[in-house]
């Protein structure tokens, strides 16, 4: 005599992409970027910048503050797009519980900026490195179809990139580097926000 199946296992809610995988994927990025660095004329520059440290920090925090607040705004006025869905639904693979949208957001500033605008941005210049930078996006945000939806993502993270190259060629590295930190930390506290509305 067969046995019955067994009942289908709830979906899970548990993310799929773990803060240990983030941290890995950040420091990866910073291997990668290394030998970039050292092939450059004068590696040390890369980190010290155009603008001394103490001055990148006080420029940093002014144009993170700025981002950050029109990150949110952006966010609040495009919160019911398909734009704004899919990335909602992209970033709740992570997990967000705890401080983990800042552990997170520190690796994917440190990781990204030290590649895309530390180690490629002085070979091939802001637009192709931005180019790079959204094309490593793909297959984070699910690009699935170029739709409206889809430009718009795209196009927000290229005009994300192309700022923060600019802040890095006109500022320096650690300026670039907290203003990545603080779009992602208002972002996804944001999508966490989002995601904790729907649950309830």
């Amino acid at each position: 005599m067969n046995k019955p199946a067994p009942p289908p296992a709830a979906p899970s809610t548990r993310p799929q992409i773990g803060l240990t995988a983030q941290l890995l994927t950040g420091l990866g990025m910073c291997v990668v970027a290394a030998p970039f660095i050292w092939l450059q004329k004068d590696p040390k520059a890369v980190f010290t910048g155009p603008v001394p440290i103490l001055s990148q920090l006080l420029v940093g925090h002014v144009l993170a503050l700025v981002a950050a607040l029109a990150s949110y705004a952006l966010f609040r006025l495009t919160k019911e797009s398909a734009s704004t869905a899919r990335t909602v639904e992209t970033y709740a693979r992570l997990d967000l519980r705890g401080l983990n949208p800042l552990w997170i957001s520190i690796a994917a500033a440190v990781g990204e900026e030290m590649l895309f605008r530390a180690a490629l941005q002085p070979f091939v210049g802001v637009w192709i490195a931005s180019l790079l930078f959204v094309a490593t996006h793909v297959p984070v945000y699910r690009f699935r179809k170029l739709d409206r939806a889809t430009l718009v993502q795209a196009g927000g993270i290229f005009l994300c990139s192309v700022v923060l190259g600019f802040v890095f060629a006109r500022v320096g590295l650690v300026a670039a580097m907290l203003v990545h930190l603080w779009i992602d930390v208002v972002g996804l506290l944001a999508v966490r926000s989002m995601l904790q509305r729907r649950a309830i």
